[in-house]
């Protein structure tokens, strides 16, 4: 930057600042402490410069130039050369401590962060270092970039996670080359320039405070308190909606079939059917509108931010997912022939075996919610078992119900239903823990297969 400056005794001068290499090469004379001049001592100020900047300073350097007083325009030629150094500053701007944790969370669920800055290489890597990049002792500059074609840089952006004295033009080859390798890539941004960049991006972010319009316009996103903490919320908030929404499917789709398959497989058999289609009606609304809405009201799982990303192409419902589903139906059909069947072995009349069929369904269906909730980790702990309150006020309204139209009169009229003896109910609620414990031990020994394959 420089600006043209009249004085009141009729002198006129410019005053310019940049980086310190930039400025230097502007200077053929440093203004001594006298307010004299004498010759630039070129490789002392680069020296200092450099001290500056590991420091973690941002550092601006000074310089003057005494032009006519008849001069009015300030032209590019007019900085090119014969300027007088003042001298150097440096700014601290230190990280945010809340930016510092977010990219160590970054870090654990497998996203890489990379710094491109305007900065000095030695101010990028010492900021890299305390904010804990992993590989902050590699820098490349813009100049290294420009000598690079684009495969190279292809090569070398992997492994590099700074970039420093970078134009936007810079910003676009980078995220260009990470694009290569099919990575997903998420660029920040807040100047007129940086506008290629973000609309490149996969996620273009620009900043809501200090942004320019013209970057709001081409990002996808813009961040409202320029916060790099806010960027790995939104991560996790995001994996947080993609793990409900698979919650719910897959809490959906196997008490659907099981509720299903009991009646298609008595039809198909020529068997009596041990559920009524008035019930199974009754079943599905009360168990949908509360227990399936539930699973949306879900918090982030434990260790949601330590898993790495899911891949771009990765089907929603994949092959160890749909192996789970058909093993809940099953286990749902077994369990509901399976107490029907005992019912009417002791001489039970078909009402109260169909009453203790249907509550085995819904009770199925609460242990396979508690089961479901916890898709990536065990839920067999005391935070898993505790819920939230909207998952306790759907089983208070479930159990409630199931109470009401299996113990009174007029509710048993109108579902053709019978009070179960005590005994026949804790049989009921065995049978919902015993499908608990086989499903949540088949899936911890997937989980353990998995981590074993991984590694």
């Amino acid at each position: 930057m420089a600006t043209l400056h009249h004085n009141p005794d009729g002198r006129a001068w410019i005053v310019a600042k940049g980086a310190p290499e930039q400025i230097l090469d502007m200077c053929d004379r440093q203004r001594t402490e006298n307010a004299e001049t004498s010759p630039l001592h070129r490789q002392h100020w680069h020296d200092e410069a450099h001290q500056l900047a590991g420091q973690g300073l941002r550092v601006l350097a000074f310089a003057v130039k005494e032009v006519p007083a008849s001069q009015t325009a300030l032209n590019k030629g007019d900085v090119e050369g014969d300027l007088t150094l003042l001298g150097m500053v440096g700014l601290m701007d230190p990280p945010r401590p809340e930016a510092i944790a977010a990219i160590s969370e970054c870090h654990r669920a497998g996203i890489r962060v990379k710094m491109i800055t305007g900065d000095h290489a030695g101010t990028a890597t010492a900021i890299g270092r305390q904010i804990g990049l992993q590989n902050p002792e590699e820098v490349l500059t813009g100049n290294d970039l420009d000598g690079m074609d684009d495969a190279t840089l292809a090569d070398v952006v992997l492994d590099t996670d700074i970039f420093a004295r970078t134009s936007p033009e810079h910003k676009l080859r980078l995220v260009m080359a990470l694009q290569s390798h099919g990575m997903t890539v998420a660029m920040t941004g807040d100047g007129v320039n940086d506008a290629p960049a973000l609309k490149r991006a996969d996620a273009g972010i620009a900043m809501g405070k200090k942004g320019s319009e013209a970057a709001k316009e081409a990002a996808d996103l813009v961040l409202a308190d320029d916060n790099f903490a806010s960027i790995a919320a939104a991560v996790r908030e995001g994996r947080t909606v993609y793990d409900n929404i698979k919650k719910v499917i897959s809490w959906t789709l196997p008490t659907n079939a099981g509720e299903a398959l009991p009646i298609m497989v008595a039809l198909l058999f020529g068997m009596a059917l041990p559920i009524t289609p008035v019930q199974i009606l009754w079943v599905n609304l009360i168990t949908a509108v509360t227990l399936g809405i539930a699973l949306a009201f879900e918090p982030a799982e434990q260790h949601t931010m330590h898993r790495p990303p899911r891949p771009r192409n990765e089907p929603l419902l994949t092959g160890a997912w749909a192996w789970q589903i058909t093993l809940i139906a099953a286990l749902f059909t077994l369990s509901v022939f399976g107490i029907y069947t005992y019912a009417i072995d002791i001489g039970y009349p078909v009402e109260l075996a169909r009453t203790m069929a249907m509550n085995t369904l819904v009770v199925l269906e609460i242990f396979n919610l508690f089961f479901i909730r916890n898709i990536y980790g065990t839920s067999l702990t005391w935070e898993a078992v505790r819920g939230t309150r909207v998952l306790w006020l759907s089983l208070l309204v479930v159990i409630l119900s199931q109470l009401a139209i299996t113990y009174l009169p007029p509710l048993q009229t109108v579902f053709e239903t019978r009070a179960i003896p005590l005994k026949d109910g804790l049989i009921v609620l065995a049978i919902g823990a015993a499908m608990f414990i086989i499903t949540e031990t088949e899936k911890q020994l997937r989980l353990s297969l998995s981590n074993i394959t991984r590694r």
